[in-house]
């Protein structure tokens, strides 16, 4: 059995990294977290009542039309957001899942997470918190700005449980904002929204001197059997539940976050290792993976 699930698991990897016509190189796919999550994700694809094309038609998603119509509203609500400093970067290492994204400039404000609301978000923006209330199909969402200059490196996300939409709030309006997924590029518009599975390799881009802000979130992918529905959900209570990440005082902050300051410290010790010695790094991290797989398989 155990062999089994190791060729499954291969399998698995194989397929997720030559899905997309984009691709990481070899070393980098081999430790990235998609090739950890490849036999659910692979669970994902295979029941997905969507196609698993990088871009999937909003059409697919009729109750999005509510959000849509209702954009000028969450637009305000998100220009006085913006101007009073909430959409920002998290001050502590309690975000583990964009942590890397603040570097490059890019900024959240949460509105809910995977069934755990935000009392900041019922308070500050009440109408956009309201909306979402009645859309238990988006699992998770945030106001996402983009400021000039800002860009997020190509990255696969974790999870294909979810398809990614984004519905434009304040935008440059321009074909130098944009964001590209397997190659193929999508320039952000006010009002406009469209729908991507963000585990195809991705990146976005402002070259304008205007900022961007979007409605980010995360709905859940819809399966053709109602056992694999239920699977989808329980993955997602389970795993996703746990980044969690607070926006100020009050909000949940999951287990994963709590955990991230001792892990990120973790990883600060590797890269002064690296930068010391990359063969010791190396060393050090494969002799660590393949002691996991040991301990797992044998």
């Amino acid at each position: 059995m155990k062999w089994l699930i190791l060729v499954l698991f291969i399998v698995s990897a194989v397929y997720v990294h030559y899905r997309g016509r984009v691709r990481h190189g070899f070393w980098r796919q081999l430790t990235d977290h998609s090739t950890f999550m490849a036999p659910i994700n692979c669970f994902m694809y295979l029941f997905s009542r969507v196609p698993t094309t990088p871009y999937v038609p909003v059409a697919a998603f009729p109750d999005l039309e509510q959000l849509r119509a209702a954009w000028p509203a969450m637009r305000a609500e998100a220009e006085a957001l913006f101007s009073e400093g909430h959409i920002k970067a998290s001050a502590k290492r309690d975000d583990a899942g964009f942590n890397s994204f603040f570097k490059s400039g890019w900024k959240r404000f949460y509105l809910k997470w995977y069934g755990t609301p935000h009392p900041s978000a019922q308070q500050l923006c009440p109408e956009t918190s309201r909306l979402l209330a009645a859309m238990p199909g988006v699992k998770a969402a945030m106001f996402a700005a983009l400021p000039p200059g800002s860009r997020l490196v190509r990255h696969r996300d974790p999870y294909a449980g979810s398809l990614r939409y984004h519905l434009g709030l304040i935008t440059p309006n321009d074909d130098d904002c944009f964001i590209e997924v397997d190659g193929q590029r999508y320039s952000w518009r006010d009002g406009d929204a469209v729908v991507f599975d963000e585990t195809y390799i991705h990146y976005a881009d402002n070259q304008t001197d205007t900022n961007r802000i979007i409605l980010f979130c995360d709905l859940e992918r819809p399966m053709r059997y109602r056992w694999a529905q239920w699977v989808n959900r329980a993955v997602g209570r389970v795993l996703l539940a746990a980044a969690a990440a607070p926006n100020q005082e009050g909000d949940k902050t999951g287990a994963l976050n709590k955990a991230f300051g001792t892990l990120y410290a973790i990883r600060q010790v590797g890269k002064a290792i690296k930068q010391r010695s990359k063969p010791l790094y190396y060393l050090i991290k494969w002799a660590l993976i393949l002691g996991i797989l040991a301990l797992i398989f044998w």
